[in-house]
């Protein structure tokens, strides 16, 4: 409709063809290639079945060239080697901008496997227009290869949206600084925009201006007059109801829906409220909401320390880090189960279980025993210390373990070629899920040692340092 009403010119339809086939989206690239002229059974063919799009040949006109453009894109996903090489047996019948846009396509492949050969490759699709994909694992490459005049050229390249997300905020604040210590006060001011934001690179920009994380002063403490009216509030009541019936969806709803109307004392007091009624996850959610006045009991709580700490303090784990993983594992619902079977507080899937139930002798282990608090966090911490024992000490990578599975993480540690700072590595996980889990755990991890040791704390120094693995690494199955 856009293209029809001249809203859309050749290029935009191009750049939506492109995306398609990034995508695999077969539908809409086989409606943005009818539009350019060219043929909906051979863009099927380019996203679906690239091997036989590709023996078809380049064919003759520029959309044709696209079309096969995308087949080269699709086939880099499976078969890095054969899309490279089509690429270099073709570049003569190609444009310098189509050549680019073909490497650029290879290279979101070559990215995402964390190949060594990405950041070649993202080199010779300079001029390519770029997705919003292609423009964060070209910076992602950038970063592990250390390039950070790419970091900045790329981050400025960004839609100002995606810019100022704050991952891309942080990491242009260091491309600044990497490039010249003149660009100390803009890349300060870039770190000020997101320090006051308690998340990863939030902590992470505290730190670059000289502020190690510590926790804010709580506001002055409830009194019984505050919490009452949220005993009395017919949403919130109807809410407990629906948790008492496990219907936590249903729950959470109406809960949300009530604080719409709530201040910042009153959100305070619902999370009281929703401590007094073990509904831990509804507390974190609720005192998150505040702005002005905080309670870090509230957003980072401690259960069932009686449990856990005798069980750290065994196995020699960092209780900070424990409770970082729980809060981003089940945000304490204790009966939590995902959709492939984890359960309980620590997300323990069956085959993990029963593994790690083998591995310490708890020789009468049933899977039902998961959603038994005590057994959860046993097997939980247990699992943890393996995949930290096999991660050299690495908080970072253990928790790509424990979250991606231990296969995963050495894949991904076996792609260094020497140290690299754990920001970067955590960034450039290639799964989003993990990515954004291994920075969530890591960042809690750092808030609740700031609170257990009433002391500031450094996520960098949590982070540390991955290292390549040694010759000799105890490998979980």
């Amino acid at each position: 409709t856009l293209a029809q009403a001249k809203q859309f010119d050749t290029n935009d339809v191009l750049a939506q063809l492109r995306l398609a086939g990034e995508t695999h989206a077969t539908g809409p690239a086989k409606r943005a290639a009818s539009l350019l002229g060219g043929s909906e059974t051979f863009t099927a063919q380019a996203v679906d079945v690239p091997a036989l799009a590709m023996a078809r040949g380049i064919g003759n006109d520029s959309i044709d060239h696209e079309i096969y453009l995308i087949a080269v894109g699709r086939m880099a996903r499976t078969t890095l080697k054969i899309a490279t090489v089509a690429l270099e047996k073709n570049a003569p019948r190609l444009s310098a901008q189509e050549q680019a846009t073909g490497w650029a396509s290879v290279a979101l492949a070559a990215s995402m496997t964390l190949s060594p050969d990405a950041y070649g490759y993202w080199r010779r699709s300079s001029g390519a227009p770029l997705s919003l994909d292609q423009l964060q694992w070209k910076t992602r490459t950038a970063l592990r290869q250390g390039d950070w005049k790419m970091v900045k050229d790329t981050i400025e390249a960004m839609p100002a949206p995606l810019r100022a997300d704050p991952a891309w905020t942080y990491w242009l604040g260091r491309a600044m600084l990497a490039e010249s210590p003149a660009n100390t006060e803009k890349a300060h001011a870039l770190f000020s925009r997101i320090a006051d934001i308690n998340s990863f690179y939030g902590q992470l920009s505290m730190e670059e201006l000289g502020m190690p994380l510590s926790i804010p002063p709580s506001g002055a403490a409830l009194a019984s007059f505050e919490i009452a009216p949220m005993a009395a509030n017919p949403g919130l009541r109807r809410a407990l109801k629906f948790f008492d019936l496990r219907l936590r969806f249903e729950g959470t709803r109406e809960w949300n829906w009530e604080l719409r109307k709530f201040g910042e004392r009153d959100l305070i007091a619902a999370a009281e409220f929703a401590r007094q009624n073990n509904i831990l996850d509804r507390m974190v959610n609720t005192s998150e909401r505040t702005r002005t006045e905080f309670d870090y009991t509230q957003r980072y709580p401690s259960p069932h320390n009686e449990i856990l700490q005798p069980t750290t303090q065994s196995l020699g784990l960092d209780r900070a880090w424990v409770y970082g993983l729980i809060r981003q594992e089940s945000r304490f619902i204790t009966d939590a189960r995902s959709g492939v079977g984890a359960s309980g507080l620590m997300q323990v899937m069956p085959s993990t279980g029963a593994y790690v139930a083998k591995k310490i002798g708890l020789t009468d282990f049933v899977h039902t025993m998961l959603t038994d608090l005590r057994t959860n966090i046993l097997l939980g911490a247990n699992y943890m210390n393996m995949v930290l024992a096999n991660a050299d000490g690495s908080q970072p990578l253990a928790s790509a373990a424990y979250n991606a599975g231990p296969g995963r993480a050495r894949t991904w540690r076996a792609t260094l070629n020497g140290p690299m700072e754990g920001a970067i590595f955590a960034e450039s996980i290639p799964y989003a899920e993990t990515r954004t889990y291994v920075k969530n755990v890591l960042a809690n991890a750092t808030t609740y040692a700031a609170l257990f040791e009433r002391k500031p704390q450094s996520l960098k120094a949590r982070l540390g340092v991955i290292a390549p693995a040694g010759a000799q690494v105890n490998q979980l199955p």
